[in-house]
């Protein structure tokens, strides 16, 4: 399915404060109907305020932001019922069966007593989970776990479903998995999809991507067009002694090294053929060097000057966005 240019969420100057620290920082953006819209950036960034500004959870210090035509400040019941969120951490009751969960979500969204059973069937169907209905959710994997979660967002058939790292912790495998059940949302059902990575991989899966630091949107495009930011090649070295070596490759080569895990990484033209003259040239000895195409690391590590890493999610962080969304918004 084409996106359209319906424009389904859209913030302008957006900032959220707690006392002294500035977690949101003016963020405007845009997002068109049936898109796949990625935050891409590390844990602390404001990817997450962001979305539970956009999801009613919490309320913006200042600017204005709109989900599905209604304001998320001021008509946040109106918001609420025509989203579905899919939270960072787990947070279904693994004492209860998978039909229990979504019947308890189904109750607290006020889907017709009619329309439960048919509307639960075909969830489950949805993320192959139909055998295992009746099962115990404490029973079930990461992966399974998972992808009920993304049944339970789409129970009540939203027209977007925001996804907080919805692929974390996974293996490859099941983010594979993961990632074939939320294009079909988007194909069969024309559902956007907002959500936040730090994956790069998980990253190229959208349409277009708003890379953001600290608070700030510093980068927003495709991925081909992000990509295109740094140019050429990327050349990754080791030597006995970086410092040297990036001093170095100013002076004789004109290029600015950036320093990365241990690690200078080089923007050129033409990695191939600069790598020989790399190696011959400096003074220090090479102990690994390759060249490849611009990647989304590439491009974060140009814009903020780190990668990202990956970093352990907070329960705390969960728990306090779960009472706020039950006793209410601050």
């Amino acid at each position: 399915m084409l996106v359209n240019d319906q424009t389904v969420i859209q913030a302008s100057g957006l900032v959220k404060r707690y006392k002294q620290i500035e977690a949101v920082k003016g963020i405007d953006l845009e997002v068109r109907a049936t898109e796949i819209f990625g935050f891409l950036g590390p844990n602390g960034a404001g990817k997450t305020t962001t979305i539970n500004i956009l999801c009613t959870l919490l309320r913006p210090t200042a600017g204005s932001a709109t989900v599905a035509g209604f304001d998320v400040d001021r008509s946040p019941s109106d918001v609420r019922s025509r989203i579905g969120l899919v939270f960072q951490d787990p947070s279904l009751d693994q004492e209860l069966t998978a039909r229990e969960n979504l019947l308890f979500h189904a109750f607290i969204y006020g889907v017709p007593g009619a329309e439960r059973a048919q509307r639960i069937a075909a969830v489950l169907e949805m993320v192959d989970l139909t055998d295992r209905a009746g099962s115990i959710v404490k029973t079930f994997s990461g992966g399974m776990r998972r992808r009920l979660e993304i049944a339970r967002g789409m129970l009540h058939t939203p027209q977007i479903l925001f996804l907080d790292e919805p692929t974390i912790g996974l293996d490859p495998q099941t983010r594979s998995h993961i990632w074939n059940y939320l294009r079909r949302l988007r194909e069969e059902l024309g559902v956007t999809l907002f959500m936040t990575t730090h994956y790069m991989d998980e990253a190229e899966e959208c349409d277009r991507i708003a890379i953001i630091d600290h608070g700030q949107i510093v980068a927003l495009g495709t991925p081909a067009e992000l990509k295109a930011m740094v140019g050429g090649d990327v050349v990754v070295v080791a030597t006995e002694n970086n410092e040297t070596a990036a001093a170095e490759i100013r002076e004789r080569f004109g290029f600015e090294p950036v320093a990365d895990n241990g690690s200078l990484r080089i923007e050129v033209t033409e990695g191939a053929a600069f790598i020989p003259r790399l190696v011959r040239e400096l003074s220090v000895p090479v102990t690994s060097i390759e060249s490849h195409r611009p990647s989304l690391d590439d491009v974060f590590l140009k814009l903020t000057g780190r990668a990202i890493r990956e970093e352990a999610a907070g329960a705390t962080d969960q728990m306090r966005m779960m009472r706020r969304a039950w006793g209410g918004r601050r």
